[in-house]
């Protein structure tokens, strides 16, 4: 779906005007249709609610228009993008070709109007990439969402919350494809276009990493004929900046469990297991494509965790890059091991002073959650604050869980320097004690434990059901409150 903007009157046939809570009073409509629009959507107890739409239909300038009221709530950015959300998802597959939204003549700024097309580019993604029989009606039928008359200002306001939808839908389609589609080799390949945008790209295979000591990583992929890769993305969008903010997202683009498999009831869903990197490649697009002013960098720890007669076994010991021993207990368990020596890397390679890692890490983080936050884990309160403020704001929320020597002790292994599993209580908890074992002293980290957030079981205000592309809008307001200049 286009977003394009429009100056003079329009003569789209679908046309909508946005309208505040109880503010139909104040709506401007064309003459000829006004007195009745009014009537009836006061007679429907249409109130502008944010999201709220009403419809009908009357003559304009002689031709048939279909009218669309559609509710903004009080304005704020949240009521703005969810009412575009509920536009497009209402036509999104309706037989509309194109919808016009009309700005002129109401008090909308020109953030609030570039909300609420983003709140309709986010929601207008899909992946009907492989329903080839899909019905026609069921087809998605809308090209274009035109803005009539908008506020000085909002195209400017627009092309950065463009960039951002585009990076959403960069990790919401790494997401939603299958795993004999998207594994190492290929997430590597289709990030790959970034370098267009001025991002620098470097990719660590097999025998670099080997080479380098990774053996925790190195570990989770044996099992599987899909060689495993580290890939990194450099966007040096403020050369004076002396270090950069680190993003690390866990890659695991297949999660069997290896050894120590799942289910298989519900296997499927693991080829969101990379969801972190996933998060961290649509970063780096979004930033890039708006050219923030920040030094950001971010690396994909990309494995696919297979049982096979050279898979790993629980009771194997490994050692990772940063020289710390690991008894495997869980094979399960491999996403921290794939964090481990990519936190570590990163931290040799770039020297940042702020890291942060995502990842769909542990199933207990569901247990506690649900699908309504992510959940934070820092070194520093400061950090904290801004990462829980920054989600908020950009509608990908976070909620704090503690970090304590008590449970640190959970992890200690009486053959190694750790294992990579603790009891089953707490298990979001040890698990983000065991990758801040990796942190070296100085810098400020926070974990992202994001299970229950890149993928939803039914649509959300900007997001249909499936890959929701959670955390780039999260890091990208972040870099905008506290990293650019």
């Amino acid at each position: 779906m286009k977003i394009v903007l429009e100056n003079a009157s329009s003569s789209h046939v679908c046309r909508v005007w946005p309208v505040a809570k109880d503010g139909l009073d104040n709506l401007q409509l064309p003459l000829e249709a006004s007195a009745l629009v009014r009537q009836s959507a006061a007679a429907s107890r249409f109130e502008g609610g944010a999201g709220e739409l009403f419809e009908t239909f009357s003559e304009v300038d002689g031709k048939a228009v279909r009218i669309v009221l559609l509710g903004t709530g009080s304005g704020s950015r949240a009521d703005m993008e969810r009412a575009g959300g509920a536009l497009v998802a209402r036509y999104l597959r309706s037989g509309v070709k194109a919808l016009a939204v009309e700005f002129g003549g109401t008090s909308i700024s020109a953030e609030g109007a570039a909300r609420l097309l983003f709140g309709a580019q986010l929601r207008s993604w899909n992946h009907d990439r492989y329903r080839t029989r899909l019905a026609e009606k069921a087809r998605v039928s809308l090209e274009i969402v035109a803005a009539v008359g908008a506020p000085d200002g909002m195209e400017t306001v627009w092309q950065g919350l463009e960039a951002v939808a585009d990076g959403v839908a960069l990790t919401r389609e790494l997401v939603a494809e299958p795993a004999n589609i998207i594994y190492p080799e290929s997430f590597v390949e289709r990030c790959q276009h970034l370098a267009e945008l001025g991002v620098k790209i470097t990719v660590l295979d097999v025998a670099e990493m080997e080479k380098l000591g990774m053996g925790a990583l190195l570990g989770v992929g044996l099992g599987s004929a899909r060689p495993s890769r580290i890939l990194a993305m450099e966007w040096n969008g403020n050369p004076d900046q002396a270090k950069p903010l680190v993003l690390v997202g866990k890659g695991v683009t297949f999660d069997t469990g290896g050894i120590s498999i799942k289910p298989a009831a519900g296997m499927e869903d693991m080829k969101w297991d990379m969801g972190g990197a996933g998060a961290v490649a649509g970063t780096m697009k979004a930033l890039a494509g708006r050219k923030a002013r920040a030094r950001v960098i971010g690396v994909c720890g990309l494995v696919e965790n297979m049982p096979d007669g050279k898979a790993q076994r629980p009771g194997d010991v490994v050692t990772s890059m940063s020289g710390q021993t690991i008894e495997v207990i869980n094979t399960d368990a491999e996403g921290r091991l794939v964090l481990c020596d990519a936190l570590h890397w990163a931290q040799e390679s770039f020297d940042p002073e702020y890291v942060i890692d995502l990842a769909t890490l542990t199933g207990a983080m569901i247990i506690s959650l649900g699908s309504e936050h992510g959940g934070l884990f820092s070194n520093d309160d400061g950090f904290a604050e801004w990462l829980a403020s920054a989600g908020k704001a950009a509608g990908d929320p976070l909620w704090r869980f503690p970090l304590s020597k008590a449970y640190d002790k959970l992890i200690d292994s009486p053959i190694a320097d750790m294992k990579n599993v603790g009891p089953r209580g707490g298990g979001s908890i040890t698990a983000a004690q065991f990758l801040q074992r990796f942190i070296k002293s100085g810098v400020k980290w926070a974990h992202l434990d994001i299970a229950g957030m890149v993928w939803a079981d039914k649509p959300g205000p900007v997001w249909d059901k499936g890959a929701t592309g959670y955390g780039v809008r999260l890091l990208d307001q972040l870099v905008a409150d506290h990293f650019e200049t």
